[in-house]
């Protein structure tokens, strides 16, 4: 079943419960498909690699939004931005763990015979590619810094 189906199963879903976060957040993954869709000329559906980047970027903008609320003590705010982080992350693949992380990387750099600081581009490429999803950007280029410094 493609992203896009299982989105308008859970909208519908959504509306019977009214579960208005839910559906305010599936909304939003609907719109972002779309629109990748339409700027991409299309008329099939995007790939499951493109959705599932465009679903971290819609977790990544609401953990950012959620952090901002939080620092301005608006836990009023954040509190729906976190409810609707849990309804995205439903699509995503199950997300590894640092110690998996590392050991990807560890195994790209032996293969690779990458050293220092300079060959993080090489190597974070392949793990990002490798990886595919099942972690942030930022997890990734954090272990890979560790690791060849």
């Amino acid at each position: 079943m493609s992203l896009s189906t299982q989105i308008m199963d859970e909208m519908k879903n959504a509306m019977r419960a009214k579960d208005t976060v839910a559906l305010e957040a599936l909304r939003a993954i609907k719109s972002e498909l779309l629109l990748a869709q339409t700027a991409s000329g299309n008329k099939e559906e995007i790939s499951e690699a493109d959705g599932i980047k465009i679903l971290q970027r819609l977790v990544k903008m609401r953990k950012d939004s959620a952090a901002i609320f939080m620092e301005q003590n608006r836990a009023d705010l954040a509190e729906p931005e976190m409810a609707q982080i849990a309804v995205i992350e439903k699509f995503l693949p199950a997300q590894l763990s640092e110690a998996e992380v590392e050991a990807i990387v560890a195994k790209i750099i032996a293969e690779t015979g990458a050293s220092g600081i300079a060959s993080m581009g090489k190597v974070m490429g392949l793990a990002t590619a490798e990886i595919g999803g099942q972690a942030e950007g930022k997890v990734i280029s954090a272990i890979v810094k560790k690791l060849l410094v």
